[in-house]
């Protein structure tokens, strides 16, 4: 059973029997059918009512030629459109009168589908984009997405805002491949040895680099310790190091080994701090963006999440994202980017389209039969980069 389905033929049936009908359904776009033979069907639907058909003009019972017409010019651009599927929507339809309710539930499922097809874009520009090094692929998808969720929202007739989930659970970050991490790790240590053989280079990168920044947590805490003697204007060393690394119980839970302590101290300790930091941002940022994407993806796959629900929470996934992207910004200097908005969301849709949108099957008086066939459709604000690293 397949209720998606079941829904786009209620709405074409409704339409056939009920030229009418499609005064109702302004804000349905034939993009948001799931199927191409529907699709092609609601277009040809509506430029039949545009060039004036005597179905949609006249009175009483509704004329053969307004389907036949229908199933003729549609199937010029589908095939496997006949006569006969025709006259199955029909007998598909409950009630012709609750065609915007039907057509809400097609647009309920283009709005899942149409995030779930935007995150997976995300995810593999992310993932593309951490191979070559380059984040700008990810942040214009994000960006993309972004203006893909708002502007769903206003066809919806909801507010766009971010929302968390009533359970919220944080997606691990996906893993990276072997060379990759390699690398990664590679240039955290490097960073690490610099920091702490040269601590003036703590002032060029303590702005906007964080410990979470680093994909070995146990990087990310030594980072810690150093941003947190670096707050207190305390001198850095190996040894003010280890000390701080003590009281914060990394050596007492495993957490740091005196091997690897070692290793990032006896480094060499040359290098420039803040085109590592920059590195090890960029490795943050498609990670982050990998890890956004694949949780608007886990709630656009959740069928039974409303899509005001769904628009909202995918907005609230992609704010860890917006967040390193703002401290990204800082770091290299750039203006901040705005998502891209269409002219046709700029105002949102006509109230008419809202109000139709919003239709339910509330009482109504009923109607007059329907007459028989004749002879047999920025980012989210950045916050500030916080100071605090202790």
């Amino acid at each position: 059973m397949n209720p998606l389905l079941k829904a786009e033929q209620a709405v074409l049936g409704a339409v056939l029997l009920d030229p009418g009908q499609l005064s109702h359904l302004e804000w349905l776009a034939p993009d948001h059918f799931y199927r191409p033979v529907h699709q092609a069907l609601f277009a040809t639907l509506r430029k039949l009512r545009g060039n004036g058909h005597p179905a949609v003009e006249g009175e009483g019972p509704v004329p053969l030629s307004w389907v036949t017409d229908a199933v003729d010019e549609a199937g010029l651009h589908v095939r496997g459109l006949t006569a006969s599927y025709a006259h199955l929507l029909v007998s598909a339809c409950p009630r012709p009168a609750h065609a915007p309710v039907y057509g809400r539930m097609v647009l309920e499922g283009a709005i899942h589908r149409t995030v779930t097809q935007h995150a997976i874009r995300l995810h593999q520009e992310a993932r593309a984009g951490a191979v070559r090094g380059e984040v700008e692929g990810a942040l214009h998808h994000a960006d993309v997405l972004t203006g893909v969720l708002t502007d769903l929202a206003r066809r919806w007739g909801t507010e766009p805002r971010p929302v968390a989930p009533a359970t919220s659970q944080t997606p691990d970050p996906p893993a990276l491949p072997p060379a990759q991490s390699d690398q990664v790790a590679e240039d955290e240590e490097f960073l690490l040895s610099v920091l702490v053989e040269r601590p003036e280079t703590m002032g060029e990168v303590v702005d906007w680099l964080r410990p979470g920044d680093f994909a070995d947590p146990v990087h990310g805490q030594l980072y810690r310790c150093l941003g947190a003697l670096h707050h207190r204007g305390e001198p850095i060393d190996r040894i003010t190091l280890l000390w701080e690394a003590q009281r914060r119980g990394l050596l007492a839970d495993g957490t740091l080994s005196e091997d690897r302590f070692a290793a990032i101290c006896d480094g060499v300790g040359a290098g420039d701090a803040e085109w590592l930091g920059k590195q090890v941002m960029r490795s943050s940022l498609t990670r982050t963006a990998a890890a956004s994407a694949r949780a608007v993806r886990a709630l656009a796959e959740d069928e039974a999440l409303a899509p005001g629900r769904l628009i909202n929470h995918a907005l609230h996934a992609l704010g860890p994202l917006d967040e390193v992207r703002a401290r990204w910004q800082t770091a290299t200097g750039r203006p901040a980017s705005r998502a891209p908005t269409t002219a046709a969301s700029a105002g949102g849709p006509p109230a008419a389209r809202v109000h139709a949108a919003l239709t339910r099957s509330t009482p109504r008086p009923a109607p007059s039969p329907p007459g028989r066939l004749g002879p047999r459709p920025t980012p989210t604000a950045a916050r500030p980069p916080s100071r605090n690293h202790s």
